[in-house]
């Protein structure tokens, strides 16, 4: 037998009715999508609801999904549907959130200061909500302009200004701690 079936070839199995299949596309995207809902809302509880909520409408969209187009850009559009629906009904912007839940910190990637982990989250909540979904999706998750296109619901052009700006903004609030850092490095080698 072969390696791991592709994203693709599981959700086929799971269209032809292999429940075993469902639950190794939920294995394989739920702990990208809890990331995604933390880093766009700030809530750990509200990130793994969103997720029961996203695989939930899956499962009810499943007749609905294209043979043959590629699994991550619609479970990833799924998500931000859901998302979107939550602050819709509940009127509260994702930036009240983020803010409220902004003193929780991350984990630590090594070789990543915990200063800069903070300036990045910092960061990331100084930008508009649009902005914050996009670079989240691209920079984290690693999908394509294209496919975030689809996600968002915005046209692929659209999508590649409004990351263009955002990475150009978020380049702007993190220099004084990039600056500061490099600083820190020499005093502290010479």
């Amino acid at each position: 037998m072969g390696g791991p079936l592709t994203d693709e070839a599981l959700m086929e199995r799971y269209l032809g009715g292999d429940r075993l299949a469902f639950d190794q596309l939920f294995h394989r995207y739920a702990p990208r999508l809890h990331g995604w809902f933390l880093r766009t809302t700030g809530s750990e509880a509200l990130a793994q609801d969103l997720v029961q909520q996203t695989f939930l409408h899956v499962h009810r969209a499943r007749a609905d999904f294209r043979q043959g187009a590629a699994v991550r850009p619609w479970v990833f559009a799924i998500a931000a549907n859901v998302r979107r629906q939550y602050f819709r009904t509940r009127r509260r912007k994702p930036e009240t959130l983020w803010d409220a839940e902004r003193h929780r910190e991350p984990e630590v990637a090594p070789r990543v200061s915990t200063a800069s982990v903070r300036a990045i989250r910092g960061a990331l909540g100084e930008l508009p909500e649009s902005a914050r979904e996009v670079i989240v999706l691209h920079w984290y998750e690693g999908l394509s302009f294209r496919e975030i296109a689809g996600v968002v619901g915005a046209s692929h052009s659209a999508v590649k200004v409004r990351a263009h700006r955002a990475y150009k903004r978020l380049r702007e609030l993190l220099e004084p701690t990039a600056r500061h850092e490099t600083g820190e490095r020499r005093t502290v080698e010479s």
